[in-house]
């Protein structure tokens, strides 16, 4: 797989019970293509608070300390407005390989939340195939994105 991020730096993955399956399947897929996985969880299926695992994810992205980030829960929606607290952080809650490029082209997004409940597993990997290899344009979207920080 091209991709657009630096593989030097770790891939942040985290998800709540809902989405535990789905991040056990991409994580192992993109070790296989020679990505370093942080796993900041959850690590079973049991009930959890999706926040847990969306703050480590999107606090490493924040940092420098990962490059990118995936997070997955059941829609998508909590991870999302999670991260999307921490600055610098743009967050695209994605449920189509059309919305994957585009968070890319021209939002620049550098948090992948897939929605578990909504989309199929090879359809969540085609997605995230997608994001982690379109370039951000740049130009007239430089200028919005720009405009989001607070």
């Amino acid at each position: 797989m091209q991709t657009v991020f630096n593989k030097e730096l770790p891939l942040a993955i985290g998800a709540d019970h809902a989405g535990f399956e789905y991040k056990e399947a991409i994580k192992q897929w993109l070790t296989e293509q020679g990505w370093t996985i942080a796993d900041k969880g959850t690590h079973s299926l049991d009930s959890t608070d999706y926040p847990d695992y969306a703050h480590p994810v999107a606090s490493m992205v924040e940092n420098g300390e990962a490059g990118v980030g995936i997070l997955i829960c059941g829609s998508a929606e909590g991870v999302s407005i999670t991260a999307n607290k921490h600055q610098g952080i743009r967050a695209a809650l994605v449920w189509n390989t059309e919305v994957a490029a585009l968070s890319r082209q021209h939002n620049s997004a550098n948090i992948i939340c897939l929605p578990a409940r909504f989309v199929s597993l090879d359809d969540a990997k085609k997605m995230v195939e997608i994001f982690l290899s379109t370039e951000f344009e740049g130009g007239r979207h430089q200028n919005r994105v720009d405009k989001i920080s607070c």
